[in-house]
């Protein structure tokens, strides 16, 4: 049964061995310990539809995803114990020192200096790393959308040279019906792949727009916070709201920091994937569900009507130039075969294909695809109508009617030649190893460093603000004593 475009890539050579054509892409990045499998390391390599590689990179980010747990539940408790503290047992406070009081200020002042960076940093990352995946999700999804319009151009011009005729004769039924069994899979195949391309490619859109937006977010709302919590703190102004929403705040950038370590994680995998599967460019691999290629029998299938209907295109001009164009027929002869014909021997076209469509090279004396249109109008008469037959009134052994079918045959001979390095690329899939080279050379850098960037902003702009926090609620505290002790003092 025939699928268009198919998960599995093939090779040229279908007796591709069983090891290369399983293929584990980056086993040795993607060797991680997988909860979901009783803790045993992960074997499977790369491969973004399995839940278990899933898990793996995921569990490397559970270091934050503890510090998030712990500091959610510890700074929750010192929360709750000071409340009901100062709720249930509030004495004057009395006394304080003047070394804890600075060193809080100081701390408080260098970890609001540390988050606002953080912010930047994030801000700046994020933006970096949105135009990056844009640029690169549009390569990709042009790259695709490039090999579609070929195969369509491809079929129209096959769709062409069946309804060509030059003089009475036409391509062979037989191969007119297999034009047709080959169109109808090029159409499948240009179809599957454009809407499994467009599709991912708005699905991943979808979550970079919302990831852009959550980090655009939480970058302007943390340095708010950094900023707001630091002048409540130095004019002495206390606000649990304020406390709550950065406690809060500082667990979700914890477990941010986690996903996006996955997603750095992710990205390095990717990356080394795509270097390998260049280097085994006939395996079948989870690469597949990014870009496939087509279905290698159909393209070969492509490859071998492009060429045989070029080389019966071919062979209809020289049969008409060599029985008829060419021929001194008698005069009594009736039309077709004779048109009043004279004048010097039109040029055979070159055919670019020996009969079992091996390369040719041109004889010597013949015209080329790209200059025999030039040519031939040298061998066009001027005519007259006689009977509804056109008739040469000067010298010439071409008709304008027999010009212009023998040039339409030879432009789409022109054009399906033309596209033979595109087909010969698709049949190995050469197109979709030239476009993970591409990616792997010119975006994979700026992809990991852009998601390192956001990684560190989000744990610098994290630990900032949750030292910040412990800091307001120490200098607030410092400050306040100070107060006190002043007035005490100034009682007595």
């Amino acid at each position: 049964m025939y699928t268009g475009v198919i998960n599995n890539r093939r090779s040229v050579a279908e007796n591709t061995t069983e090891g290369n054509s399983s293929l584990k892409l980056a086993a040795h990045n993607t060797y991680r310990r997988d909860p979901l499998n009783h803790f045993h390391r992960y074997t499977g390599g790369w491969n973004i539809t399995d839940k278990h590689y899933w898990a793996s990179v995921a569990f490397t980010a559970v270091p934050f995803f503890v510090v998030a747990l712990v500091w959610f539940l510890i700074f929750g408790l010192s929360l709750i114990c000071t409340c009901l503290y100062f709720c249930c047992c509030r004495k004057a406070p009395y006394g304080y020192s003047r070394v804890c009081y600075a060193l809080s200020l100081i701390c408080l002042v260098l970890f609001t200096i540390a988050a606002i960076i953080g912010c930047i940093f994030l801000y700046t990352g994020q933006q970096k790393f949105h135009n990056s995946t844009a640029t690169t999700l549009r390569y990709v999804v042009d790259q695709a959308n490039y090999t579609v319009e070929n195969l369509n151009n491809v079929s129209h011009y096959l769709d062409e040279a069946k309804n060509i005729g030059v003089g009475q004769m036409r391509l062979p039924e037989t191969l007119q019906n297999k034009i047709s069994d080959i169109q109808t899979k090029m159409s499948s195949a240009a179809n599957t792949l454009e809407s499994r391309t467009n599709e991912n490619s708005k699905k991943i859109r979808r979550v970079l727009d919302f990831v852009r937006l959550a980090l655009i977010i939480l970058a302007a709302v943390m340095l708010l916070l950094a900023f707001v919590g630091f002048l409540l703190s130095i004019f002495g102004v206390q606000c649990l709201v304020l406390v709550i929403v950065g406690w809060l705040l500082v667990t979700i950038t914890f477990i941010l920091c986690g996903v996006f370590l996955v997603l750095h994680n992710v990205v390095a995998d990717t990356c080394i994937s795509m270097d390998q599967w260049v280097q085994n460019p006939t395996s079948h691999t989870a690469l597949d569900d990014i870009l496939p290629c087509v279905d290698n029998a159909t393209a070969q299938e492509t490859l071998l009507r492009s060429k045989e209907v070029t080389s019966q295109l071919v062979g209809l001009v020289n049969l008409v130039i060599g029985n008829i164009a060419n021929t001194n027929v008698p005069p009594n002869t009736p039309p077709p075969l004779y048109f009043n014909q004279s004048g010097p021997s039109v040029p055979n076209l070159c055919n670019p294909y020996n009969s079992n469509l091996s390369n040719r090279t041109c004889a010597s004396g013949e015209v080329n695809f790209n200059n025999a249109s030039q040519v031939w109008k040298n061998y066009v008469c001027e005519i007259k109508k006689v009977s509804g037959n056109e008739i040469c009134t000067t010298t010439g052994r071409l008709t304008p009617t027999m010009y212009s079918q023998m040039n339409s045959a030879e432009n789409v001979g022109y054009a399906l030649n033309h596209y033979t390095p595109f087909l010969v690329n698709l049949q190995d899939c050469t197109f979709v190893r030239s476009t993970f080279s591409y990616f792997s050379a010119n975006h994979c850098p700026g992809l990991r460093k852009y998601t390192q960037w956001i990684y560190i902003g989000l744990v610098l702009v994290s630990a900032a603000v949750m030292f910040s926090l412990i800091f307001w609620v120490i200098y607030a505290r410092e400050r306040r004593h100070r107060v006190y002790t002043k007035q005490f003092m100034a009682g007595h």
